[in-house]
C-alpha cells in the first residue's frame, strides 16, 4: 500500500502538488519550534532503501575521524530492521520522528534526497548531497515537458554537491538551480574504493561471488525506462534478450552478472540455472561487482562513468536508443565512446566473444581510458575532500 501511494505521489502531478504544499508548509512551521542539535548527523542512501554508496563511505570515514568522535550518527531507512550499524542509530524514514530528526540535524548526508520531495531544511543544517551518478540522461530542468519523471518543486537547498568533473558540475548547477560554488569537483566518495582497487581486492571480490579463476565475468547493468510501467505504476524492464543463447554462444566459462536498476520490477525473466547467469540486483555492493567483473555492458546508466575508473572494457547495448532519446533526452551520444551501440543481441554476443582476444580487449580498454580522461577528472580522494569541507563549514577544530 505504501509503495503504491509513493508511486502515485511521484508520478501524478496533482497528487504531488497537494503533498508538496501541505507537507512543506507544516514542516517549515514546525521548524520554528525545533532546536538544532550541533552534534547530530543524519544519513540516508537512495531515499532510505539502502546502506551503501557515498553516504556509507562518508559515515565509515567519520567513525574513524577524531574530529567527529562526539557526534551522533543517525541513518534513515525504509525498513530499519534489515540493516545493522556498528556505531550509529536507525530511524524509519517518512515518519514524524524522521522529519523531526531532519529538522534537528546539523548535517545531512544523502545521495538523493532527504526532503522526500518537500521543500524544507533545518535552521542551521549543512546539506551535503553526493548524488548517485554522473548525468548521461537529462534530468531536472533539462527534462522534456512530457517526461513522466517531472521535476520536484523543491528548490534544492544544498550546501555541498560532490562531482567528478566540471562536466557534471555545470549540468547539476543548471538543472538544480544551485548557487555558484555549491558543486565542487571533489570526486565521489564511493569511488575511492574503485580508484584504490588492488589485485588482492579483485581476487577477494571474485571469490565472494563464486567466480572461478580464469572465468570471464560480464556485468550487465542497464538502467530503467520510466515510461514503461505496470498497472501499479512500477517500472518494468524487458530487454530483447533470449538468455539461453548467452552460455551457448559465450561458453560456460563465462558468467553473466545481471544488475537490474532498483526502480525496476523483476521482469527480466532470468533462467533458473544460476551457474552462468546470476541475478545480483540485490547484491549490497555495486563496487564489488565492478571490481570482480572483466567487462561492463550497459545502455544509458551512469555506471559507465564509475566503471571507467577501473580501465576495463565497456560495451554499449543501446538497442532502443532513438526511443529512449526521444522520451528522456541525452546530454551526448554514448554510442560514440565505446564498442557496441544500437546493436542486436546477436551482434552483442559476437562483440563479447571478440573481446576474448587480447588485441580486441586492449583496444576496448583504450576506449575506456579515453572516456575516463574526458568525464572523470577527480577520483581517489573523495571522502577526504568531503570530510574536510564539512569540518571547515561547521567549525570543527583538529583534535
Amino acid at each position: 500500500m505504501k509503495r503504491k501511494l509513493m508511486s502515485l505521489i511521484k508520478y501524478c502531478r496533482p497528487v504531488y502538488a497537494l503533498y508538496y504544499y501541505l507537507g512543506t508548509w507544516f514542516l517549515n512551521f514546525l521548524k520554528l519550534f525545533v532546536r538544532t542539535d550541533d552534534r547530530l548527523i543524519l544519513f540516508n542512501s537512495f531515499g532510505g532503501k539502502s546502506f551503501n554508496d557515498s553516504p556509507r563511505a562518508i559515515y565509515e570515514a567519520m567513525r574513524r575521524d577524531p574530529r567527529f568522535s562526539d557526534f551522533r550518527f543517525v541513518w534513515a531507512f525504509q525498513d530499519p530492521e534489515k540493516f545493522s550499524l556498528d556505531n550509529g542509530e536507525k530511524i524509519r524514514a517518512d515518519t514524524f520522528s524522521y522529519f523531526l530528526t531532519a529538522l534537528k540535524a546539523r548535517v545531512w548526508i544523502t545521495n538523493s534526497s532527504l526532503e522526500r520531495g518537500l521543500g524544507f531544511v533545518g535552521k542551521h543544517t549543512f546539506f551535503v548531497n553526493t548524488w548517485h551518478g554522473t548525468p548521461l540522461k537529462k534530468m531536472g530542468n533539462d527534462l522534456k515537458e512530457q517526461n513522466t519523471s517531472f521535476k520536484s518543486r523543491n528548490s534544492w537547498n544544498m550546501d555541498l554537491f560532490t562531482t567528478q568533473s566540471v562536466y557534471e558540475a555545470e549540468i547539476f548547477t543548471r538543472v538544480f538551480e544551485l548557487k555558484p560554488g555549491i558543486c565542487q569537483v571533489t570526486g565521489l566518495p564511493r569511488n575511492d574504493e574503485l580508484a584504490q582497487a588492488s589485485d588482492d581486492r579483485r581476487r577477494m571480490c571474485r571469490e565472494k561471488l563464486g567466480i572461478a579463476p580464469g572465468q570471464c565475468a560480464v556485468l550487465y547493468a542497464p538502467t530503467f525506462r520510466e515510461y514503461e510501467k505496470n498497472d501499479a505504476l512500477q517500472c518494468v524492464f524487458a530487454p530483447p534478450i533470449q538468455w539461453e543463447k548467452w552460455p551457448e554462444t559465450l561458453g560456460y566459462e563465462t558468467v553473466i552478472l545481471v544488475r537490474a536498476h532498483y526502480e525496476t520490477v523483476r521482469s527480466m525473466k532470468l533462467p533458473d540455472d544460476k551457474k552462468c547467469i546470476r541475478d545480483v540486483s540485490d547484491y549490497e555492493s555495486l563496487n564489488e561487482l565492478m571490481i570482480a567483473s572483466d567487462i561492463l555492458v550497459s545502455d544509458y546508466s551512469s555506471v559507465f562513468f564509475d566503471y571507467s575508473i577501473l580501465e576495463k572494457p565497456m560495451v554499449c547495448f543501446a538497442y532502443d536508443y532513438d526511443q529512449y532519446e526521444a522520451a528522456r533526452g541525452m546530454y551526448f551520444d554514448i554510442r560514440e565512446w565505446m564498442p557496441g551501440g544500437s546493436i542486436t543481441e546477436e551482434e552483442l554476443l559476437r562483440l563479447l566473444n571478440s573481446l576474448k582476444e587480447p588485441c580486441a580487449y586492449e583496444a576496448a580498454v583504450q576506449q575506456t581510458v579515453r572516456f575516463r580522461k574526458e568525464f572523470v577528472k577527480s577520483c581517489g580522494h573523495g571522502v577526504e575532500n568531503v570530510l574536510n569541507v564539512i569540518a571547515k563549514k561547521i567549525n570543527l577544530s583538529n583534535k
